[in-house]
């Protein structure tokens, strides 16, 4: 493939910059609420089983859930930002297209869980836990193809010259990514 290794591929590059600059995507980063959120709700749903206060913690996982939502919503527009310069028909595109559609499965997920749960009175039900621990998975799995895209192929990770950089011993290791723009790599 022509341009292999380069930072010509135009999945290194961003589509617009409210995706980050070249090096520095926002998706990875924005993807820590919903799944900081929905593992930290996960929990509260399995001590809301077993605690003296059930309904604080089942309170607690709703809203957990729901702000999970927020960051999950603003974290896929981003992502979809990223998407948007993958080639077509590559793997890296049908593993991206496998990745999104497991994102929405699980965001699906917790919609319906996150309405299903209403006003709580008692310790979180059987099937919301359920509901949850497959959500998860999902997550897990889909976290799992995201991790594929970044550090198997690359996708919006720096040309593999500005990486080498930083491991060069006496210069300043300090190979900007405008400076590989100006170079037209």
């Amino acid at each position: 493939m022509a341009g292999a290794g380069t930072s010509r591929l135009p999945a290194k590059r961003p589509a617009t910059l409210a995706a980050g600059p070249y090096g520095h995507p926002v998706h990875p980063a924005l993807v820590t609420i919903p799944i900081g959120c929905w593992v930290a709700s996960f929990v509260f749903d399995v001590v809301s089983r077993f605690s003296s206060m059930p309904v604080l913690f089942a309170e607690g996982s709703h809203w957990l859930i729901g702000i999970g939502l927020v960051g999950a919503v603003v974290a896929a527009a981003v992502g979809l930002l990223d998407f948007l310069v993958i080639p077509g028909r590559t793997r890296v595109y049908r593993l991206a297209v496998l990745h999104m559609s497991l994102n929405l499965v699980v965001i699906v997920l917790y919609i319906v869980n996150f309405f299903i749960r209403g006003n709580p009175l008692g310790p979180v039900g059987w099937g919301q836990l359920i509901l949850s621990a497959v959500g998860l998975s999902l997550l897990g799995g889909s976290g799992y193809l995201g991790g594929e895209l970044a550090y198997r192929y690359g996708v919006r990770v720096a040309a593999e010259s500005t990486q080498a950089s930083g491991f060069a011993t006496g210069g300043s290791g300090d190979e900007s990514p405008k400076r590989d723009q100006e170079k037209g790599e």
